[in-house]
């Protein structure tokens, strides 16, 4: 396709831990890059909310930087952005914020979700009576843990019924930056699905169903308009334009959700062409060119940030957050040892004391159910340990363990990633802060046996996917075609002699599961739950 233009996106990548805005051409490249961060706030019960404003105002000091960086200001031919996925923003007739935001980590309000799956006659919790209805017309059904965004609404209307009352709009947070480019309020395709009241049959015309709104009992008049996926939204507004240092009037792209977008800005645009992400969380998914469910693993298709495309939706709940639990909670925890602040200079070290030690960590097994887990079990009740600790044990072995557990996890998933798509895998696009190192693209590697394909710019594959959208919405260049413009930074070939030690400990991993799941939900199941 001939390029019509030489300029440049603006792309956007909301995370959890904060923004990241590159400035991208058309072939691909970054001219500049820059990050912020926003913190979580953590609540009794499985809270987790942000500040939606600490995401906005990040947001422009690092697009500022990103503009000014680049010198492209003048160049930049559209916005676009991802963000964090299964999240709530609740506003106002206005437009205003009238809470903060529940995001995906959240799980206050599993109660509820139990109890409208639920019924007198269930699998797996889930109402025989009920349960056809949703898969038929959404390929899924709402999760149990409570971490899905029909969960959040049902959590507001039960426990904080003015604040339901008062909202005017429900919104995922890409929506929210959107109307705050925009002024315009809409959910695209891909991002409305973790409400669970959408008909997804006809990818191309995604609908809500006003079945399963009465099932859910959410009224459709606070759910925003849907659009398109990798479409052209709105114009960016003055005010948004003034803030941002841009001309006001540029396209802004509908844009996708976190998996969406890294699927995308993978290289894996391809039907099961695959692409594993470690960020906070981890997934492992493809496009496919069918509807499908796994109720028993909790992994569906689901639309995604191409247009009549499916991919496969699963998600892994704690991954690169095991590095900042181990930093914050147990190496530096700031308390009576008098350790102040981040030590820049951690995560260098840490990667350093764990290479020091041969694979397996000493047979030291750390599980990274920290916040419960999605895939390939919907249990909220699991938790993290180290296992097999001894006197002998270091943090070296324990810094290496916790690299080991999450591949663990991660193979976990990957097997019944293979059965759901019905084929093998050969190569795995690695994307996320976690394919940075090195050593962990090796451990990967070595426990999934299968070469790992680290892709350039790991940590920014979320904002190139956003501006592949723009770029695709532009008319500049097709799916395809950005395919070959991510290209691989190195290839990791998993290494024979350590096959068997990853095996005999993963069979290990997966007993400690199956052996303890009884005893997590005794010892973790809350009241009324």
């Amino acid at each position: 396709m001939e390029k019509k233009n030489k300029g440049c996106i603006l792309a956007i990548d909301l995370g959890t831990s904060g923004p990241k805005v590159v400035v991208a051409d058309l072939a691909g490249g970054f001219l500049a890059q820059t990050l912020e961060k926003t913190p979580v706030k953590f609540l009794p019960g499985g809270g987790a909310e942000q500040d939606p404003e600490d995401w906005w105002k990040a947001i422009v000091r690092a697009s500022r930087r990103a503009i000014s960086e680049s010198g492209q200001k003048d160049n930049i031919l559209a916005v676009s952005c991802s963000t964090q996925w299964s999240g709530t923003v609740p506003l106002d007739r206005n437009g205003n914020v009238l809470a903060d935001a529940i995001i995906w980590m959240d799980s206050r309000g599993a109660k509820y979700v139990r109890k409208l799956v639920g019924g007198p006659i269930s699998i797996d919790g889930y109402s025989v009576v009920s349960l056809p209805v949703w898969i038929r017309l959404t390929a899924g059904i709402p999760a149990k843990s409570g971490k899905d965004s029909i969960a959040h609404i049902l959590l507001i209307k039960n426990e904080m019924p003015e604040l339901y009352e008062q909202t005017d709009m429900f919104i995922e947070p890409k929506d929210y930056i959107n109307y705050r480019l925009t002024g315009e309020k809409a959910a695209s395709f891909d991002s409305i699905t973790l409400h669970w009241v959408t008909d997804n049959r006809n990818i191309s015309n995604v609908k809500y169903s006003p079945l399963l709104l009465k099932m859910a009992g959410i009224d459709r008049d606070k759910l925003p308009p849907l659009r398109g996926v990798s479409e052209i939204l709105a114009p960016l507004s003055k005010k948004a334009a003034s803030e941002l240092g841009l001309k006001p009037g540029l396209p802004v792209i509908t844009g996708s959700p976190d998996l969406q977008a890294a699927a995308i800005g993978s290289g894996a645009v391809k039907d099961y062409a695959s692409h594993l992400c470690v960020g906070t969380s981890s997934w492992l998914t493809c496009h496919v060119p069918f509807k499908k469910t796994s109720l028993l693993h909790n992994m569906a298709t689901l639309p995604s940030g191409i247009p009549g495309r499916y991919f496969v939706a699963n998600e892994q709940e704690t991954a690169g957050a095991c590095l900042l639990f181990f930093r914050d909670k147990i190496v530096y925890f700031d308390d009576r040892f008098g350790v102040k602040g981040e030590r820049p200079d951690f995560f260098e070290s840490f990667f350093s004391d764990a290479a020091s030690v041969p694979p397996g960590s000493g047979k030291v097994i750390f599980a990274p159910w920290l916040y419960g887990e999605r895939t390939p079990v919907d249990d909220h009740f699991v938790r993290g340990a180290f296992f097999n600790l001894s006197m002998d044990t270091n943090r070296s072995d324990m810094a290496r363990a916790v690299l080991e557990g999450v591949a663990y996890n991660t193979r976990w998933l990957f097997e019944h990633f293979m059965k759901f798509i019905g084929r093998n895998v050969d190569t795995i696009n690695f994307i996320g802060g976690g394919a940075r190192s090195d050593l962990w693209c090796q451990i990967f590697a070595d426990v999934l046996d299968r070469p790992i394909q680290r892709m350039k710019d790991p940590l920014h594959a979320n904002a190139r996917g956003a501006s592949v959208q723009a770029a695709v919405a532009l008319g500049e260049m097709s799916f395809d075609e950005s395919a070959r413009m991510v290209p691989m930074d190195r290839m990791f070939e998993p290494m024979p002699a350590n096959r068997q030690v990853y095996d005999d400990l993963f069979g290990v991993y997966l007993g400690l599961y199956k052996a303890n799941k009884g005893l997590y939900a005794r010892l973790n199941r809350s009241d009324g739950v």
